[in-house]
């Protein structure tokens, strides 16, 4: 008795502790479809965007509330609320979050369909230099999330710093890198967004005394809180808050030739021509600062081709684009004052300044240097009508290099009338970097796609279709242990694009496995990119056969994958729902990062030890058996298996029920068709009802979708242990010409001859092979195609 009565009196004076004892109820109000909570020290707007989605901000006394979010696009829907007030506290409710604000001691909460998530501990501080939020946290709770970070998947014990930086050569652990993102996720299975880009902290418990912290310079004190009863509710929830991801060009799911960096023309064209000959499929060629000067310093900032080392870069870029291959160009935006351009950056008033208007000069490992500002409507009108030119001439993708910015003082002013500092941009400079490029393209190309690839960004980037990598990590196996859980965590955040350097960037090591192991983790990753510095080749043609026939495997595995990883982007599209995906979106005791799925229904387990000869993998509960993608063994799932491991390919599983649709290796996407698919499902007698889709369109339009320009062939199956239903729907968008399609269905695990095989009532030629334990039907070649195939067993 005596340790239950220490045990709750333990708890209320932790409860009196976690108040801010200064701050009183005052009065409270309905204004509109919000809630207005005046203090003696401020006033709390807290409002719903939805039934999952309320944002409360609070204002101090003496300061005016700042109504603009970088992050935040979804305007708030008319959601029903009621507000109860029963003496000591208020509860304001929508169909699934409530707000509890207990009136004295002051202090708010939130709870989901009747489960708690979060309540404030202090709430709103201000101590030293630093405003502050604070929240109570349960003690089993994991956290996840504040960008792009090399730490663990639970983040939980760490105080990260909100400042986009690079960190060159970074292996296994990262405190700090290019993304971060004033973002916290629960186990829970609720988020926290802080709405707003200045810099400061994010501490996750650091102290270890149940305590999460938002700390910033100054700004908007408004933080959303984001629900849901899965993971997927709260990652769609979050993006429909901050935007999702157009899908980008087919192209961007192909192989790159990229390295640091292409010197000339002729040897542009001479590494496309070696893909070519090698048969190693390519869709893009990316030229680092070669294109506009022959030295790493001293040129950045002209933005203009080298005509000695290019002399004809607009025949080159047509040359190439007639093989299939587009050219992509890096950009920064630094002017260095000893570039071509520097005088009329200068004249037209484009850079940002110091506190007496003129442009702000440094020094940083690139030469002395001015900043174009993205703030000032003249920095961003030259900054576009230079990639317009670009354009123009033929290059068809963008590569945004050092938008942290790279070296940013903080003395460094913005704005037609500097009235913005650094640190106050600092964190938004690569999303308003990427949004020039975006909007520029829907106001003069609003057909087209763009490709942007960025090194920063911020919350919503992925709206402006920014395709993130994770920065200049270290050719190493520690650098590729890092990036599962980099892009893990990305995707969790909204941005589903990030990948890694394939082979790892920084130092001259050469490793065979370890490049080989990192491309063929790749072929499961959004993008597929091989980029390093020359000393060591990038591009798998210049590497020693036996690795060169290992990675052209890998590649033609990617081509050969474009359908399924074409209908996940679409997915990632609609829903948010990221390309790579922790399993703990389908165990939610299972947060590690050693595997992970790769759209919905394969399992990847990447190699990131030398020399393995065996790997353990966690089988997710969610199918009751995962077939081996390669040799169709199956594995019990909601177990750990220790599974060997080949040179040939890294471990892949499919989830029983799924359908693969898989498409003939092409070497270019140029000339990629569904014209002939081969459609893969996996039999388990256990499977159940299960679904799956092809989507397709021309890979190019801009909102092909919403113009109706695309058909989806929707997949459905029904598995006993006696028969087996097959049933193909194609949805034809209204504006859309439907492709006349022969599919040759796959059906794996079939252990015995079929007794029959039927499509639509009719008896239909079939072959099963006793080895492979497969049985493959070629469904006729329609358009629109509606079928339904029956297999008695």
């Amino acid at each position: 008795m005596k340790l239950i009565k220490f045990a709750i009196l333990a708890l209320i004076s932790q409860a009196a502790l976690a108040q801010n004892a200064d701050r009183h109820f005052m009065s409270a109000a309905n204004k509109g479809n919000a809630l207005e909570i005046r203090t003696n020290d401020g006033i709390y707007i807290i409002k719903p965007y939805s039934a999952a989605v309320v944002e409360t901000s609070f204002i101090p006394k003496g300061e005016v509330a700042d109504p603009v979010s970088h992050a935040v696009i979804m305007a708030p829907e008319t959601v029903a609320t009621t507000l109860r007030d029963e003496g000591g506290v208020l509860e304001f409710a929508t169909p699934g979050i409530t707000v509890r604000v207990e009136k004295q001691p002051f202090r708010i909460s939130y709870a989901y369909k009747g489960q708690p998530l979060v309540a404030e501990k202090r709430g709103y501080l201000h101590e030293g230099k630093l405003e502050a939020i604070e929240f109570a946290l349960d003690g089993d709770e994991a956290l996840y999330g504040a960008g792009a970070r090399a730490v663990g998947m639970n983040r939980r014990g760490n105080r990260f710093q909100l400042y986009n930086r690079a960190h060159y050569g970074y292996e296994a652990r990262s405190q700090l890198l290019n993304f971060t993102i004033p973002m916290a996720l629960s186990s829970k299975k609720y988020a926290l967004h802080f709405d707003n880009p200045q810099t400061g902290y994010l501490d996750f418990d650091s102290k270890k005394d149940g305590t999460l912290s938002y700390e910033t310079i100054g700004g908007r004190k408004t933080y959303q809180v984001i629900a849901g009863e899965q993971w997927e509710d709260v990652v769609a929830n979050y993006t429909s808050l901050t935007g999702r991801q157009p899908l980008p060009p087919r192209w961007a799911f192909g192989n790159f030739a990229s390295r640091f960096g292409y010197h000339t023309e002729a040897e542009t064209r001479a590494v496309v021509d070696k893909f070519i000959a090698d048969k190693i499929p390519v869709d893009a060629v990316v030229l680092d600062l070669y294109w506009f000067g022959k030295t790493v310093k001293g040129t950045m900032g002209n933005l203009a081709w080298d005509k000695e080392s290019f002399p004809n870069p607009q025949g080159m870029m047509a040359d190439l684009a007639a093989k299939g291959v587009k050219t992509v160009v890096i950009t920064e935006p630094f002017v260095l004052t000893t570039s071509s351009r520097w005088q009329e950056a200068v004249d037209r008033k484009v850079l940002a300044t110091d506190a007496a208007g003129a442009p702000f000069t440094y020094n940083f490992y690139f030469g002395h240097t001015g900043l174009v500002d993205l703030y000032r409507p003249e920095g961003r009108e030259w900054f576009w009508n230079i990639y317009k030119d670009l354009k123009a001439g033929g290059v068809a993708g963008w590569w945004g290099d050092l938008g942290e910015p790279e070296v940013h003082p903080a003395a460094l002013r913005h704005g037609s009338n500097g009235q913005l500092g650094a640190d106050q941009v600092h964190n938004i400079y690569g999303h308003d970097w990427a949004r020039l490029i975006a909007e520029g393209y829907q106001k003069d190309f609003p057909n087209e796609r763009p490709f942007i690839l960025m090194r920063a960004g911020y919350s919503g980037s992925q709206r402006f279709g920014m395709i993130p990598w994770s920065g200049d990590v270290q050719r190493s196996w520690g650098g590729l242990q890092s990036q599962m859980e980099i892009a893990l965590q990305m995707g969790m955040q909204g941005l589903a694009y990030m990948h890694s350097d394939l082979g790892g960037f920084a130092s001259p090591m050469l490793d065979d496995e370890l490049y080989v192991r990192w491309l063929q983790y790749g072929v499961f990753q959004p993008v597929f990119r091989p980029h390093a510095q020359e000393e060591v080749p990038a591009e798998p043609v210049f590497r020693t056969e036996h690795t060169k026939s290992l990675a052209r495997d890998a590649i033609r595995l990617r081509y050969a994958m474009l359908p399924y990883n074409y209908s996940a982007a679409f997915d990632n599209s609609q829903t948010g729902l990221p390309l790579m995906r922790p399993l703990m979106f389908e165990d939610s005791e299972n947060g590690g990062s050693s595997t992970y799925l790769w759209g919905r229904d394969i399992l990847v387990a990447p190699i990131t030890e030398p020399g393995a000869q065996r790997k353990e993998v966690n089988f997710p509960k969610s199918a009751r058996t995962w077939f081996d993608f390669y040799t169709g063994a199956a594995h019990k799932g909601g177990i750990n298996e220790v599974v060997p491991v080949v040179a040939e390919h890294i471990p892949v599983f499919v989830r029983a029920g799924a359908f693969v649709p898989m498409a003939n290796v092409v070497q270019t996407t140029r000339d990629y068709s569904t014209r002939q698919i081969a459609l893969n499902y996996y039999y388990d007698a256990n499977a159940g009802a299960t679904n799956g889709k092809l989507y397709e369109d021309d890979g190019a339009t801009a909102n092909a979708y919403q113009q109706g320009k695309y058909e989806i062939a929707h997949f459905s199956g029904a598995a006993t242990a006696a028969s087996l239903e097959i049933g193909i729907e194609t949805e034809v968008g209204k504006s859309w010409q439907p492709v006349v399609r022969t599919y040759t269905l796959k059906v794996h695990n079939v252990a015995s001859r079929p007794r029959s095989v039927r499509c639509d009532g009719k008896d239909v030629a079939s072959r099963w092979d006793a080895q492979s334990r497969t049985l493959q039907v070629v469904l006729p070649a329609r358009s629109a195609m509606k079928a339904k195939l029956a297999v008695i067993l």
